[in-house]
């Protein structure tokens, strides 16, 4: 069976939280290419959406019940989909296309690891602005034992984050690693126990929903946007302080003042 990616809501959250769920059980959620169809549509449906606040990326439990974001690619595919250079710049794209819009939805995006995240999906959750795994969770990129290296994109997400030289060990070892050696290496924010990992997936949701969705966008956006060594245009920068005209800002301070809770609209 193909696998696919589902988008949902959490109805506890009133609907702010959107998640979106690898599923391709009988491989622990291997990517293969309906998965990156399925993304890429709900991607442009997230990025249209104004009530959500913020999007968990997570992976469903193998037909086995075993916990996984993702192992990586389906392999099986292989054959069929990347069997010549022309091929396998082919789905590259559409790889891309899917890393991309991770990297640039305006929504901050939280990747739940809870089990292997290797290879392509590893990379995909580094495409999120967020990562918090559980202890048993596992990491690393294989792929030369396949007879292949990453792609550009992919192997960028890698070494901006981890560093050059961690990226370097990572892919010429190909060795699979825990969650601590993970945070050592930058590509998790928080490991926390496996008991506890929903209880801590639930509780950064609700830190990042309370904050201003406008404010959100922003730093995303800007943080994206200094990793390059180009100077801010006039116009990027009068952006930064555009938020002081709107009624988020406005309803942020007053709240403070009143010592209230702030009911952000996004406006």
């Amino acid at each position: 069976m193909a696998g696919t990616i589902t988008l949902g809501r959490d109805d506890s959250s009133d609907g702010v939280v959107a998640t979106l769920t690898l599923s391709n059980p009988d491989k622990l959620n291997a990517f293969d290419k309906p998965m990156w169809l399925a993304l890429i549509g709900h991607l442009k449906t997230l990025e249209a959406d104004d009530e959500v606040r913020v999007v968990v990326m997570r992976g469903s439990p193998g037909s086995t019940g075993a916990r996984s974001f993702s192992p990586g690619a389906d392999i099986s595919e292989f054959e069929s989909e990347r069997n010549s250079p022309e091929q396998g710049a082919a789905y590259g794209d559409l790889m891309d296309e899917g890393l991309d819009g991770l990297r640039s939805l305006r929504h901050p995006v939280l990747a739940a690891i809870d089990g292997p995240c290797c290879g392509i999906g590893l990379a995909v959750a580094l495409a999120c602005d967020l990562r918090v795994c559980s202890e048993s969770s596992r990491f690393g990129v294989p792929v030369s034992r396949l007879g292949i290296s990453m792609g550009p994109t992919e192997l960028k997400l890698v070494a901006d984050v981890a560093g050059g030289p961690a990226a370097l060990e990572i892919l010429l070892e190909g060795r699979v690693f825990g969650a601590s050696e993970a945070k050592d290496k930058k590509l998790v924010h928080r490991v926390v126990p496996d008991e506890g990992f929903e209880a801590e997936i639930a509780a950064t949701t609700r830190r990042i929903a309370a904050g201003a969705p406008l404010a959100a966008t922003l730093h995303k956006r800007y943080v994206h946007r200094l990793s390059d060594p180009a100077p801010l245009s006039e116009a990027e920068i009068a952006e930064c302080y555009r938020c002081f005209g709107t009624r988020d800002f406005r309803e942020g301070y007053r709240a403070f003042l009143d010592k209230r809770k702030p009911m952000f609209t996004g406006r």
